[in-house]
């Protein structure tokens, strides 16, 4: 594992008097400096150091290494893209589904896509039309067979 160079060096010197503790770094100008510290201070600098470290290692762990080509990326989807032909399929389904919408009539057609389309329920399309769920039940399922008729007219040969 490559770790990126320190701009800093802790050092250690042991004397007779006890333990002296150092920071040495350079300058922005690149001029060397060496700083005494705290014993207190260096620990917490050691402390700082180990924490980048784990993390640096804990990152490398968990960092795929390996090229993610897009196939490696569609095998390993939850849901696999839909090929070309499928996607044509879609495509001209939708077409005869607003073909067949559009056939309606005007109270039917409202109805059916306020139902189906912008998921209001029967109470509150009968709300706005100013009538009872019932007959909007019964409208859109009207509709909804009308619409059925409609698309296995164009599906089937």
């Amino acid at each position: 594992m490559a770790y990126r160079v320190k701009a800093y060096t802790l050092r250690e010197e042991s004397t007779e008097s006890g333990t002296r503790y150092f920071i040495s770094f350079k300058d922005g100008q690149g001029k060397s400096h060496e700083l005494e510290v705290s014993e207190q201070f260096f620990m917490e600098f050691r402390q700082m150091e180990r924490r980048n470290r784990n993390l640096l290692q804990w990152d490398e762990r968990h960092r795929e290494f390996s090229e993610v080509w897009d196939e490696t990326l569609n095998r390993r989807a939850l849901k696999l893209p839909k090929s070309i032909e499928e996607q044509m399929i879609e495509a001209e389904r939708a077409e005869l589904l607003c073909k067949a919408v559009d056939g309606l009539p005007e109270i039917q057609r409202r109805r059916f896509l306020l139902y189906y389309e912008y998921e209001f329920n029967f109470y509150q399309i009968a709300a706005m039309e100013h009538c009872n769920a019932s007959a909007i039940q019964k409208s859109v399922a009207i509709a909804k067979e009308k619409v059925k008729a409609e698309m296995r007219k164009y599906l089937q040969p």
